[in-house]
C-alpha cells in the first residue's frame, strides 16, 4: 500500500477542485491510500477581501513571514511515499499558510527525505513563487520530483481585471461581453487527471523517489517567457515595498494603511505607464534575446518540463 498526502490551502475552492481532479486516479486505486491535509490559518482570511486588507497581506507574503496556522491533523510519525503540495500564488510568492507549513518543525520533519510534487493553480505568474517554494523544500530536506501548473488561459489584460474583481467581490461571471469568467476552465481541471494516472503508475512501479521527474511529456509546467522579466521586476519591487510597509507597523495599523495607499498609487502608475513601455521594448528585443529566453524558460520549467510527447499515454 502506497501512502500519499495532499497538503493544501484553498481560499476560493478552485485549488481544491484541481487537486481532487489530479488525485482522482489515486483515490480510485486500491493500492494507494490518499490522505488530505487542509491548512487553516488561526486568523481566517476573509473572502471576498476588503480592499486594504487584501493589499495588507503582501509585505508578509513576499518576505515569507509565516502566519500562525492551526496544527495540521496528521498521525504522529506517519511517513508518506509522496506528498503533493498544492498552493496558489500570492504576490509572486506561495500562499502564506503554505509558507507557514514549510517553515514549521512539523512540516520539515514530515517532508525530510520525502518525494514532493508541487501543484500550482494561479492567474499566470508562478515562476518566482515556485523558486521560493523550491528553496523552502530544499531547506526542509524534501526531494522535489515534479511541478504541475494550471493557469487562467484568459489574456493578461483580461485577467488583470477579472482576477482582482473575483478576489474583491467574489464574482466569477463573465461581464460586459469582453471579460471572461476568471480562473481555470472546467476542461483544464478535468484534463489534469492525466497527472494522477502517471503518478499512480510511477508509484506502483517504485519509480517515484524524488530523484527524477515522472511527469515529463505531459505539459506539466509551461512557462511564458514573455512574463519572466515582469516577474523578476515585480518580485524586487514587492520585496522593497514590503520592507517599507512593515516598517510602518503591523497588519491593520493606521499608519501602515497610509503607506499602503501610497504603494497602491505607485503600483497603478507603474502598470499604466512603465509596464506598456517595457512590454513594447521586450517585443522589439525578443528576436535578439530568443536564445536566452529559451534557456530561462527551460530552467523555470524544471523538473517536469513542458513537453507533450507522453500525452497520448495518459488520457483523462
Amino acid at each position: 500500500m502506497k501512502n500519499v498526502l495532499v497538503v493544501y490551502f484553498s481560499q476560493t475552492g478552485q485549488l481544491r477542485r484541481v487537486a481532487e481532479s489530479v488525485c482522482a486516479p489515486l483515490a480510485a486505486d486500491p493500492e494507494i491510500k490518499l490522505h488530505w491535509c487542509e491548512l487553516m490559518p488561526v486568523r481566517p482570511y476573509p473572502f471576498p477581501w476588503p480592499f486594504f486588507r487584501f493589499f495588507d497581506q503582501f509585505p508578509e507574503a513576499v518576505q515569507l513571514v509565516p502566519p500562525e496556522i492551526k496544527t495540521p491533523d496528521l498521525p504522529q510519525g506517519q511517513r508518506y511515499d509522496l506528498v503533493i503540495l498544492a498552493y496558489t500564488v500570492w504576490y509572486l510568492s506561495p500562499a502564506p499558510p503554505i509558507t507557514a507549513f514549510l517553515k514549521s518543525e512539523a512540516g520539515r520533519a514530515l517532508l525530510k527525505d520525502t518525494p514532493v510534487i508541487t501543484l500550482i493553480a494561479c492567474r499566470n505568474m508562478w515562476l518566482m513563487a515556485q523558486e521560493k517554494t523550491k528553496q523552502l523544500l530544499a531547506t526542509a530536506g524534501a526531494r522535489l520530483s515534479d511541478n504541475i501548473v494550471l493557469t487562467d488561459k484568459g489574456s493578461a489584460l483580461a485577467t488583470f481585471i477579472t482576477t482582482p474583481r473575483w478576489m474583491l467581490t467574489g464574482k466569477t461571471d463573465a461581464f460586459w461581453g469582453i471579460f471572461p469568467k476568471p480562473g481555470i476552465s472546467d476542461d483544464e481541471i478535468r484534463a489534469s487527471s492525466r497527472f494522477g494516472h502517471a503518478i499512480a503508475t510511477a508509484l506502483k512501479s517504485s519509480q517515484l523517489d524524488g530523484r527524477k521527474p515522472v511527469l515529463t511529456g505531459l505539459q506539466a509546467a509551461v512557462a511564458d517567457d514573455r512574463l519572466i522579466a515582469s516577474e523578476r521586476i515585480g518580485s524586487r519591487s514587492f520585496h522593497v515595498w514590503g520592507k517599507l510597509v512593515r516598517l510602518a507597523g503591523p497588519q491593520g495599523a493606521p499608519q501602515r494603511k497610509l503607506v499602503l495607499a501610497i504603494y497602491v498609487l505607485f503600483l497603478v502608475t507603474m502598470i499604466v505607464t512603465v509596464v506598456p513601455i517595457t512590454m513594447l521594448l521586450r517585443a522589439l528585443l525578443r528576436p535578439l534575446l530568443a536564445r536566452k529566453l529559451q534557456e530561462l524558460r527551460n530552467q523555470f520549467e524544471q523538473p517536469s518540463g513542458s513537453g507533450s510527447e507522453r500525452m497520448a499515454n495518459f488520457k483523462p
